[in-house]
């Protein structure tokens, strides 16, 4: 094989091997039910779990749509509207997830990260 026919196989099948796992990443939460979202949603919640966003952020509008209509048992402060409460809470990049235990987690974390972090199960 030529160097050209060579880079032309390396180069599909890295394009190959990206767009699964990119397909992978995507169908994690893709099969959730709506009812286990809620109680996923429910139950970090109960565990006082909170996230700080705001309406601009593109990795706040996505976990929201990871959540689906499910976000709305999620404890959420819109960083926005509660100025005082997000600088109470030295919140400095969206979005940010705080754990009972005074944990943080600044930036996008993807549902199964969270359940596994929180022991909710998803």
């Amino acid at each position: 094989m030529n160097k050209t026919v060579t880079a032309i196989v390396v180069v599909a099948t890295l394009v190959f091997l990206g767009g699964g796992v990119w397909f992978i990443s995507q169908s994690n939460t893709a099969h959730t039910s709506p009812a286990k979202l809620d109680a996923f949603a429910k139950c970090l919640s109960a565990k006082k779990i909170t996230m700080y966003g705001a309406y601009w952020c593109p990795h706040c509008q996505a976990t929201k749509k990871d959540f689906g209509n499910s976000f709305q048992y999620v404890n959420y402060v819109e960083c926005t509207v509660d100025t005082q409460k997000c600088s109470d809470m030295n919140i400095n990049g969206y979005p940010t997830w705080i754990f009972p235990d005074g944990t943080r987690n600044e930036g996008q974390m993807s549902l199964r990260d969270l359940s596994a972090k929180s022991d909710c199960p998803l």
